[in-house]
C-alpha cells in the first residue's frame, strides 16, 4: 500500500466532500494562490486513499493547478455498500465521470490521473465516455499502472488476501500482514507514529467487499490498451512511473506507453508510488505535461 510522506495538509489545501450525481466522495482539494492554469482529478489505487497524493498538493497548486484527490467508493472516508456491483470497474469508472462533471462546473475539463488500480478505473471512465461523445478531460495520466493483470508474484500475494477476506476480519488480516513483514527480514523504512496509526486506521475503514472485488480485478484484468488508444486519439496521454515496480514491470509499462502513443516519464529513485516517494519530482513532471 502507498504510504503518505506526511499527513498535515498544506495551507493551500482543505478536506471536504464532493457532491455528485452518484453520491458524495471524500476529497482533499488544493487551490492556487494566483491565476488558475487548470484543474486535476487524482484517483488512488488498491488499498489507497486521497492521502497518497498529499505530497503533490502544494507543488501542483504552486504551479497553478486546482487539484482534487479523492477516496474511491469503498475506500477510507468515502464508504460504500456491501454490494459487489458497486466496486466493479464499470461502476467505479462511472463514479469518476460523475466526479469529473461536478469538478468541471467550477473550472472546465480537468486533467485526469489514476494511480495503480486507479489507472484501470480511469481507463474504464475514458472508454465509457468515448462511446458517448467527446471526452470531458484535458489529458490522461496512468501512474504506475499497467495494461492488464498484475505481475504473477504480486497476483499470488493478492490471492492470499482474497482468501483471507473470506475467513478473517480486517483487524485480523492487518495483524497477519504485520507479522509477515516482521518475519520477512526485509528492511522497512521507519514511519512517523502518526503515519503508522493512519495506515492502520485507513486499512480498517476499507469496505471488505470493495477489497475482494477490486483485488479480483487486479489478478484477472484484461488488456484493453488497443481500445484505450482508439478512445484517446487526440487526447494527451502520459504514462508515469518510478524506475522499479512490483505490480507491473517497468518494460511492460513502457510498452503500454508506446502502444498508446503516450509520453513516458520515469521518476528516479521511486518505486510503485512516485506520488508519495518522490512527490516534488512527480509534481514537476505532471505540471510540465499539463502545461
Amino acid at each position: 500500500m502507498s504510504t503518505p510522506p506526511f499527513l498535515t495538509l498544506p495551507g493551500c489545501a482543505r478536506a471536504e466532500r464532493v457532491v455528485t450525481g452518484r453520491g458524495e466522495f471524500a476529497a482533499l482539494r488544493a487551490e492556487p494562490d494566483g491565476p488558475v492554469r487548470g484543474s486535476a482529478l487524482l484517483v488512488p489505487g488498491f488499498t489507497g486513499s486521497k492521502e497518497d497524493f498529499i505530497g503533490l498538493l502544494e507543488p501542483l497548486a504552486a504551479a497553478g493547478y486546482r487539484v482534487t484527490a479523492v477516496d474511491q467508493r469503498g475506500q477510507y472516508q468515502s464508504g460504500g455498500p456491501d454490494d459487489p456491483a458497486a466496486y466493479r470497474v464499470e461502476a467505479l469508472g462511472a463514479d469518476v465521470r460523475a466526479l469529473t462533471e461536478a469538478l468541471a462546473a467550477d473550472g472546465g475539463p480537468p486533467h485526469l490521473l489514476g494511480h495503480s488500480f486507479g489507472g484501470h478505473v480511469v481507463r474504464e471512465a475514458v472508454l465509457a465516455a468515448a462511446a458517448e461523445g467527446p471526452l470531458p478531460w484535458r489529458s490522461l495520466t496512468l501512474m504506475s499502472s499497467g495494461p492488464g493483470a498484475i505481475d504473477p508474484a504480486e497476483a499470488a500475494r493478492t490471492k492470499l488476501l482474497l482468501d483471507a477476506l473470506e475467513a478473517m476480519d480486517l483487524e485480523q488480516i492487518w495483524q497477519v500482514m504485520r507479522q509477515l513483514e516482521a518475519e520477512s527480514g526485509e528492511p522497512r523504512p521507519s514511519l512517523e507514529p502518526a503515519v503508522a496509526r493512519f495506515l492502520h486506521r485507513r486499512w480498517l475503514a476499507n469496505v471488505p467487499r470493495s477489497l475482494s472485488v477490486t483485488g479480483g480485478h487486479l489478478v484477472a484484468a484484461p488488456d484493453r490498451v488497443a481500445e484505450l488508444a482508439a478512445a484517446t486519439a487526440g487526447l494527451p496521454v502520459l504514462v508515469l512511473s518510478g524506475v522499479r515496480d512490483y505490480a507491473w514491470p517497468i518494460p511492460e509499462q513502457t510498452a503500454m506507453a508506446e502502444r498508446l502513443g503516450a509520453r513516458r516519464v520515469l521518476v528516479e529513485d521511486a518505486g510503485h508510488s512516485p506520488n508519495a516517494e518522490r512527490p516534488a519530482a512527480t509534481a514537476e513532471a505532471l505540471a510540465a505535461f499539463w502545461a
